[in-house]
Order: structure tokens, then sequence, then C-alpha cells
């Protein structure tokens, strides 16, 4: 076994950071009682008790404590007054509830300067407090026109609140953008630099790089060193599973430890510490551990969610994502191709593929619920998710309301929504638009293309008509008769409309044409093609869509005077948009698909039907021909019982030739061949079905409307798409620029954009920290969390942006390299109370592995784990009955053989049922976007690690591993490998307290101890041994990295 440095000797689990349990002379005290019987239940509670007590060590830094910060903010009083650290808290904490975006009592609101400010605003008189209206309502003694209102704030503002009001006005009362929003400030050159005492707490050199000197700064403004370095196994563990979510195997402790020990110099040693960073970032592995981090973003799923949350092919997007981390793909590159890929003017399977970003919302299959009413709360999920994860947004707010805290207003929301309003995908259970992502990845790009090539000449194909529908000289047609099969229908003027009753599937209108009318109307040259109008009822657009119309099937006939029907026939049919999967041509053929729109109508659509060979009318009164019969199946559903009947329609009539030439054109008839050939050659792909995104036709563009208090069945004003005013202010760019998805993803990872590297490079922080420079991940507003360290935030997200052009794995290589990082984690009583969540940065990380780290060292360490890359989600055991609840009845089918022990982010991911392990270790169900895990330790954990069946698996497979320990020196076989269990799943030592321990709970549980077998060697028993392998899983030191 390597030779490790000894560590403090810690049984229980815990959360990081971790208050030092008690003392191992005062455990052990506990623990010699142990023999008897229920020794090894003892033990085990004992585990489950620790977890306890440090639940409210957690509690108490998260809720009870004031939290240690980088800098505190303070401002001396010869400093001038700061608004965004200083001000902007006290309007939040005790004006904005009143005088905000929600409410604006006395129309005054503290988040808009205009209504604060002269000239318009008239609460503050810049340079003179005594004359602000702001400073004396908040200092009179008048209950009735004090403020905050004595009803509601008891005490009135602390005089160091007051006066800080004061400063501020006097000051001129200047006035900042939210700090999240202003640009990206280099660190000042005496952060950076490099100071001569730069010595960690053993007076070592410290200090590698300008983010340790931000660090070290900010720790002698407080008194404080660094912490000395941690041990290489400590460092090797820790980055082992912050860059790879596994921890190192045995044979690379052994290695990089030997490195380290014969380094001669310095720069040797650093050189070791750099060349293992680069061999981890380029394992295969960092693309399943960072794609991880994502799919919480993403809301990955495996399911669709809602009541009978069935199948969802989503795997090949999280196949992209491992690929993509693994490619370190920029992040902006990245950005612009799950946001908007469909939309690149090069477009390629890749970013196609990556648009199913958009798809991991929800699609309810519930039969008689309103698609369209689930079409927009996917669409809401798609603005929320694209806000929160790249700009740390609490934008849903909006959606109801202008927001309380930050300057953003209600419309501004669904100028934001309109960027999204034009995707294709409607909540139906076909997922439509989706793509067959062949399983052979050199397949992919021709497999995709035509598919590709398909739905692209489908559109081209019928825009070049849609000049027919719009151009011609159409002519309204007066229905001489008219019927239906069900329900009832009405005439006003040339329209007909439904009357009442139902219109289930299969219900068909008759219209009958009078032949001296259509004559009359048209004049001398023969009828050439009719135009059917499929129309909302109302017409209003604000009241717009409405439920959809689809005809199915057409019959036309001329009728002559003894009732003989002489078919017509029709040489194609031209719509004026093609929404969803529909196929006009299908009308003529009977399918169910067809002309109209589903399952929304979202304004007038029109469809052309042209005569193969128009007949003159000498030829039709020769014939005894007297009416035109058109019959109308609507046989479409969108669930099989709910059809989608036309409740307004108008049919046209034109003798105009264009139609005709326009289909015996050679661009009409190579596009249709070609559309043929694409068509066949993508129902021959095989593979999954990926729902992905792209746009409709912009002549079926929805309009997009204020929901009046985010009710999306009250449409107010019109809106065109746009970003917020605030989100623009003192840039290049302004809030109409930005268009479309395209342009959103580009203003999102653009220089003038600060927020997004500051977003990004606080997540990668907090995934090495455990704990975020800005705690509130997911939100940089008014109401989140402040910075610790501003300085230090600024500096990376300008590393990150400018150095690094946006590439993760050279960012991750300066942070885990770095001296902040490297430090160790042990930690005395008195940082641990001055600093309990190690927000100063005067230690080293130590934080609580995720629910994926836990899975995945347990069947590493104990050689299970199935190393295969991408693929579909697979079953791992879980407890039985977890899926009996399911609506749709359909069962866990455990995996067997290496597909059984496959990493965490493959396994089966069900919104309704996760995998109950995962989210007793924190876990997000992912119905919604899940921007930061919050970290708990409860004695459930300990109980999964303990009992379930896949943990009590890798227990015996452990001690499997390590049955070949031999006796060396004073140690028995058992102890050799209880120690090397304890190493390969700590990659640490054992003390000698520990091991003694480990000892006796083997001894108390082993039913043949002492025993020999007949060859004079003592019995192992293997059950015995699986148990102590269970607690070593369960340990502190292997919850923990």
């Amino acid at each position: 076994m390597p030779k490790l440095s000894t560590s403090f000797p810690s049984l229980v689990g815990g959360n990081a950071p971790v208050r030092p349990v008690p003392s191992a002379q005062a455990l052990a005290s506990v623990l010699h009682r142990r023999r008897n019987p229920a020794y090894a239940a003892q033990l085990i509670l004992l585990a489950i008790l620790g977890c306890l007590c440090l639940i409210s060590l957690g509690a108490g830094a998260a809720h009870g404590a004031e939290p240690a910060t980088g800098n505190d903010h303070a401002v001396d009083e010869q400093s001038p007054v700061d608004f965004n650290s200083q001000i902007r808290p006290i309007l939040v904490a005790n004006c904005t509830s009143c005088h905000g975006g929600v409410k604006q009592a006395g129309d005054v609101s503290f988040i808009y300067p205009d209504q604060v400010l002269p000239p318009d605003g008239w609460i503050v008189e810049p340079g003179d407090p005594d004359a602000s209206i702001l400073i004396e309502r908040i200092t009179t003694d008048d209950a009735d026109i004090r403020m905050p209102p004595p009803d509601e704030h008891p005490d009135p503002l602390s005089p160091k609140d007051i006066e800080l009001l004061r400063r501020w006005i006097a000051e001129g009362a200047p006035w900042q953008n939210m700090w999240a929003l202003t640009p990206l400030t280099p660190a000042q050159s005496d952060a950076v630099s490099k100071p001569a005492d730069s010595k960690d707490r053993d007076g070592n050199k410290w200090g590698t790089q300008p983010l340790d000197q931000i660090v070290l700064a900010n720790l002698q403004a407080k008194d404080r060193t660094p912490s000395e370095q941690a041990p290489a196994e400590q460092w090797l563990r820790r980055a082992s599973l912050d860059l790879i979510g596994l921890p190192p195997s045995e044979e690379k402790l052994t290695e990089f430890l030997g490195k380290v020990d014969s380094a001669k110099s310095p720069s040797e040693t650093e050189a070791v510490y750099a060349e293992q960073v680069d061999a981890m970032l380029a394992k295969s592995h960092f693309g399943e551990r960072w794609a991880s981090v994502w799919m919480d973003l993403a809301r990955y799923a495996d399911s669709m969610g809602f009541e009978k949350d069935p199948h969802r092919d989503m795997w090949p997007y999280r196949d992209w994502l491992i690929q993509a981390f693994n490619a370190d793909m920029p992040y902006d590159e990245f950005t612009i191709k799950q946001l908007a890929g469909d939309l690149l003017e090069d477009a390629n399977a890749e970013d196609w593929i990556a648009t199913a970003f958009h798809r991991n919302t929800q699609t309810n299959t519930e039969g008689g619920t309103d698609d369209e009413e689930f079409r927009i709360a996917a669409l809401i999920d798609r603005v929320n998710t694209t806000w929160t994860v790249w700009q740390a947004s609490t934008f849903g707010c909006v959606q109801c309301h202008s927001h309380p805290y930050d300057p953003i207003e209600h419309n501004e929301y669904y100028a934001s929504l309109a960027m999204f309003n034009d995707t294709m995908d409607v909540d139906l259970q076909d997922e439509y638009p989706t793509i067959r992502v062949p399983s052979d990845p050199s397949q992919m790009e021709q497999a995709i293309g035509v598919q590709r090539r398909a739905e692209e000449l489908r559109h081209q194909r019928n825009a070049v008509g849609w000049n027919v529908a719009h151009t011609a000289n159409w002519q309204s047609l007066t229905p001489a008769t008219f019927k239906t099969t069900d329900g009832k229908l009405k005439q006003v003027e040339n329209q007909i409309l439904a009357d009442g009753g139902t219109f289930p599937p299969g219900t068909k209108y008759t219209v009958e044409l009078d032949l001296e009318d259509l004559q009359t109307q048209l004049g001398e040259q023969p009828l050439s093609a009719m135009k059917l109008d499929i129309l909302p009822l109302s017409d209003d657009p604000a009241q717009w869509p409405e439920q959809g119309s689809v005809l199915s099937e057409l019959t036309t006939e001329w009728i002559d005077a003894e009732g003989n029907a002489t078919p017509v026939e029709w040489a194609g049919v031209i719509a004026d948009a093609i929404t969803g999967s529909s196929q006009p041509d299908e009308v003529l053929r009977g399918n169910a698909s067809g002309a109209g729109e589903y399952p929304k109508l979202t304004g007038p659509r029109q469809t052309v039907f042209v005569m193969r060979d128009p007949s003159s009318w000498e030829s039709l009164n020769e014939k005894s021909i007297k009416t035109l019969r058109l019959t109308m199946r609507q046989s479409h559903s969108t669930t099989g019982n709910l059809a989608t009947p036309i409740r307004r329609l108008e049919w046209f009539a034109t003798t105009d030739e264009e139609a005709n030439q326009l289909l015996e054109s050679d661009q009409w008839k190579q596009l249709t061949d070609s559309l043929a050939q694409a068509r066949k050659e993508a129902s021959q792909v095989k593979g999954p079905k990926l729902p992905i995104v792209f746009n409709r036709p912009a002549e079926a563009a929805r309009d997009t409307r204020v929901f009046v208090r985010g009710n999306w069945m009250e449409r107010g004003e019109q809106v065109d798409p746009a970003i917020p005013v605030a989100f623009t202010e003192g840039t290049s760019i302004s809030p109409a620029d930005v268009k479309n998805r395209l342009e959103l993803a580009q203003w999102l990872v653009s220089n003038d954009n600060p927020l997004t590297p500051r977003v990004w490079a606080n997540r990668v922080w907090a995934q090495l920290f455990g704990i975020g420079l800005v705690e509130t991940q997911e939100d940089f507003g008014s109401s989140g969390l402040q910075p610790t360290h501003p300085q230090l935030l600024d500096h990376l997200a300008l590393r990150l942006r400018d150095e690094h052009r946006w590439h993760l794995k050279p960012f991750l290589r300066e942070l885990v390299l770095s001296s902040t990082y490297r430090q160790t984690h042990h930690v005395s009583e008195e940082l641990q109370q001055a600093d309990p969540r190690n927000q100063w940065l005067a230690r080293g990380p130590r934080t609580r592995l995720t629910a994926e780290m836990v899975r995945d060292q347990a069947l590493s360490v104990s050689g299970l784990l199935t190393e295969q890359i991408g693929g579909p989600s697979v079953m791992p055991p879980q407890p039985d009955g977890v899926w009996q609840t399911v609506y749709s009845g359909a069962s866990w089918k455990t995996a067997t053989g290496p597909e059984r022990y496959r990493r965490a982010l493959y396994t089966y991911w069900r919104r309704t049922s996760p995998y109950p392990s995962f989210l007793t270790f924190d876990s997000p169900t992912r119905d919604l976007c899940a921007p930061r895990r919050i970290a708990t330790n409860t004695p459930l954990q300990a109980l999964v690690t303990l009992n379930d069946p896949v943990y009590a698996e890798c227990g015996k497979a452990l001690v499997e591993q390590t049955a070949k320990a031999e006796t060396q020196g004073t140690s028995t076989p058992i102890e050799l490998q209880i120690a090397r269990m304890f190493v390969l799943v700590t990659q640490s030592q054992p003390t000698e307290w520990e091991l003694h321990e480990l000892k006796a709970l083997y001894d108390d549980l082993d039913e043949t101890s002492g025993v020999p077998q007949d060859d004079g060697k003592l019995n192992v028993d293997q059950n015995a041994l699986a148990i102590v392998a269970s607690t070593i899983l369960n340990l502190d030191k292997a919850l923990t990295k």
C-alpha cells in the first residue's frame, strides 16, 4: 500500500465544512463498551447519530450564524458610500415590498431611479439630505407618516442605516445598476501583486496565481493567514473527485505519491501536480462528471413528466453533453448550440442534437388536457431556465408582474418569451419534431442530415406555392346547401360556422355549389383551383389561438341532373403554411393528418387544391352538371377522442392558371421528387427518436401577447422580441437588437454581457469549493446574496472569458493547482467558529460527495464499475415496489451484467419516481431547472449506504478486491485487508484507533473468529468483512472530498 499521511480520526458521516467530531479518546471510551452481541448495531447507530449531530451544525451555519464574507463590504467613513453594497440592501429589506416592482404605493418605486431622483422623482434631493422626503419619513416621530410603517416594521431604521442614507444623499445620491450587471473589472494591481509576506500558517511560501493573492489580501485584512498545503493524497482525492467524479485508483495514488516524494525541488513538485491534473482532464470520465452538473441545469430526464410520465429518448442529448465537455467545447459555442443550434446557417447533426436542451420540458399526455396550456407551460419553463442558467436571474417572478426587487418589467418577460414562441413543438405525445439518432456515430451526420433535408424540402416545396394562396384572383363562393353528420352549422354571408352540438372524429361537412353561380362569378375561363380558408371563430387576434382545425379528407364531385357523381381529380395541394407533422397532400388520400393546424389554430390557414384537367363550362353543361359537391371529413384527433373540427370556413375559386403552371414547373417536380427521396431515406434511419426544436415557418409565426397577471387565457398587448432594458444599460446593445434565439445566445456570450462569465465562473467555483463566491447561484439579483469576494469573482470571470476563451479545462486546471484550492481542509476550532462555512477561504474545501459520486465511488473502489461511455439509460437495482404507484404501469427492469454497474449519470431518470438513493443524497427531481443542490446530512443517507443492495454488493466486491493481503510484521491478514479497504475508499491510511475499532467490529461479527481451518490458517468470515467494508463506505472520510 502507498505510504500516506495520517488524517484526523473521524468515523461518522459529515457535511462540509465539518466540525471536528469528539476526540478519538472520548469516542473510544463509548465504543469500548462494545463487548455484547449488539455491538455492530451500536456502531451503525453511532454513525447515524453522528449524522444527526452534524445536521444541526449545517443548519446553524445556514440559518443561525451570520455569514462570513470575504470583505464584508466594509467601507470606512472616509470612503464614498457604495449604492449596491450599502444602500440597495437597505431599500430591498425595508422599502421595496411596498415601493417596488409589484406594488408602487404613492407611485414610488425604489427599483427605478427615475421614480426616486429628479427630474421625475421627488423622494430624494441629491446633495441635500435635509430637503429629501426620504430622510424626513424615516426619521420622523409621527407614526402616521413614518417609513417603514410601524405596523409592518415596529422598529425604525437603525441609526447606522439612516446615517448611510444621509451620506449617500449628501454625496449626490449616485445610483448604480445592479452589481451583477456592471462591467467586469480587473482586480486592482495591489491585490494581485505578490506581497512580501505571502506565507501560509506554517510559514511556507504561498500563492501560485493572482487569484491566490486576491484571497490572501482578504485574509490579511482579517489578520488571518492561509492554511498549510494539504497532504498530497488529500489533494489528489479532492481533485480527482472534482475533475472526473471518481476517486483515484490505488495504482494512480501510489504512482503520484512516488513522484511527489522523488521531486527534488518545488518546481519539480509543481510539475508533478500539473501532470496529474492534465492526465485527469484528458480522461473520458471528465465529460461524465461535468455533464452530470449540466443535467441538473438542463432538467434532464428519461421521461415526459406529468401524470403518465411516459418514456422519452433523451439520452443522445446526454451523450452530446459528455462529448462536448470531453472535447472542451468553448462555453460560448456550447451555449449557442443548445439555445439555437437549429438556427445556425451551417447547422450540423450535433447542432440539432444540442437543441434537445429545450425539449427537457415536460409533456402532458393525459387525455382531455388543453395542449396549448401545456405548450405554454413548457415555453415558460424554457424562458425561465435560460435566464436562470446563463444569467442567474429570478426571471420567473416577472411572469405574473414586474419583478419585486430587480428592474425588470412585466411586459419584458413576454418580449423574451417571444423569441421562444415560434418553435414547432406543441405538447403532443409524438413529441414532434424529433430526429432519429443512429447508434453508429460514423452514420450520424448522414442520417440526421437526410432527416433535416426532408423537413427543409417539405417547407421549401410549400413556400414555393405560398404566393398562389395569397396573390391569385380568388372569388368567394356562396354555398347553395350545406349539412353535417354531427353538430349544427349556420351560414353567415359566404362563411359556414359551427353552431352548437359536438363534432366527434369522423364528422363530415357537405357543401354544394351551384354551377350557374360558379360560372357567373368566375366568368368565361374554366375553374382551375379552389381554396379553403380555415378560420378562427373570433376575428380578434388577442383571442387566438383557438382549438385546432384539421381537414383530413376532401372528396370533390360534379353532380349532374340525375344525381350521378363524377369525381374531380386534383393535381396537388398547396398550404399557406405547414405546422407540426401535418402533410397537406394527405387530404387527397384520406389520412388523419392533413390541412389546417393542430392542436391549436393560431390564425387563418389557407389550402389550395389545383385541378388536374380544368373543364370548360361548355363541357360541364353538355354533361348536365348542376352542382359541385365538396365533402370534408374531419378525422384528426390529438388524443383519440378529442376532435379538431373546422368551426369556421370559406371556399374560394379562381380561373388563374398560376397554380396549374406551378405544379407543371420543373422546380415543383424537382422539389417533389427530392422530398420523396429524402423521406424514403429518412424512414430507413434506425435509432432513438430525440425531441429537438426548430422554428415554424415565418408565414405561420405566432403573435406574442402579454399574459395579464400571468394568466395565459387573458391576453393583453402584443409585444415584439427584445431583452430587458436593464441588461443593456451602458452597452452597445439595445433591447430590440435581440430578436430570436440565435441572437439571444450570441448576446449572452458577448462582451456586452458581464453576467454570463460571472455566473459560469461562480458555478464552477461552487463545484470545487462547495459554495459559490455568490452563494445564491440561482439569484445574482437584488434579493440574492452579494459576492463574498467581488474582485475574485470578476478576476475569474475575465480569466474564463478572455484568457481561456471560454474553455473549461484550462480554467479548472488553474483552480485546482492554485494554493487556495490546495490548502488542507483540517481546521482549528477557533477558525471553525469564526468561519464555519469557509467563506474566507482560509482553508481547503471539504465538501460532501454528490449523489452520483457516492454511487460511482463505491462501484469504482470495489472493482465493479463499468467504464463504458454513453448509450441508453440503464436500470440498476432499486428497492422493490418503488414504481408501483406509477400511473402508466411501466416496470423497472433491473439491469444485469455490465449494465448493472454503469456510472450514476446513466441511471434511468423518471420524473415521477426518480432513483430513490439519489434523492436521499440531495439530487433534485429535475422537474425544473436546479441551479444549486443544497447538501444535507441525514440518517437516511447512512441507511442507504449501509443497507441498499447496491452498496451491499459493493461491500462484498471490495472484500474480494482486497482478499490477497498478506501478513506483514505484527499485522494479521485481516488487519491488512481492512487497512487496504480503508485506503482504497478514502485514499488515507487508517489511524491506529480507526484500524483497531474496525478490526473489533469484524471480531464481534465473525462467527468463526479464532477457529483454525484444516490447513492451520484462521477462517475469514466474508460476511463480517463485507459489513466492515460497508461501514468504511459510510465513513465521513468516504463521503467527503
